[in-house]
């Protein structure tokens, strides 16, 4: 799916778009802006790469960083719950992971962790995934951000069919 059906889908679904994005580092809702009328579904996004920006404006737990490392779908999870709190949207992607070339902390580089957030009659579902990513950094980005996009309406569908997290 590319952010044009993606605008039509969360167009048609009455959804409302946050993100809260570390190593896509704004990339999605980029993409997203690029489309016509994406103001009508695009609430805001989030660029937040410390651990002190994570804690401070989404309320990721110091402690989840300690415990799972930033790449996590622990981490991600907060950071999605944080940005859904912080914002009126009633969705939201979130992103942290190792766009780069070397591993860190054992994490093979390229690792991604995602999560999509849904709010569906004042009740939140949560997804996380992790996956991998080749190529430079920017093919990395570009990459993790397109993923991000096209498995939202996988994950709305899987709400909207009674399915939770």
């Amino acid at each position: 799916m590319n952010p044009d059906e993606l605008v039509k889908y969360l167009q048609d679904h009455h959804l409302y778009l946050t993100t809260a994005e570390s190593c896509t580092a704004g990339r999605i809702v980029s993409l997203l802006a690029e489309v016509p009328h994406c103001g009508e579904v695009l609430e805001s996004g989030y660029v937040v790469y410390s651990p002190e920006a994570k804690q401070r404006l989404l309320g990721v737990s110091l402690q989840t960083v300690e415990h799972f490392n930033l790449t996590s779908n622990e981490v991600a999870r907060e950071m999605a719950m944080g940005a859904l709190h912080d914002s009126p949207a009633n969705c939201v992607i979130a992103t942290t992971g190792l766009c780069g070339t070397e591993d860190v902390d054992g994490i093979p580089a390229g690792t991604v962790c995602f999560a999509w957030g849904f709010i569906v009659n004042r009740k939140i579902a949560l997804f996380t995934r992790r996956h991998r990513f080749f190529g430079d950094r920017h093919r990395m980005q570009e990459d993790a951000a397109l993923y991000a996009l096209n498995c939202l309406p996988h994950f709305h569908q899987r709400v909207l069919a009674g399915e939770t997290c």
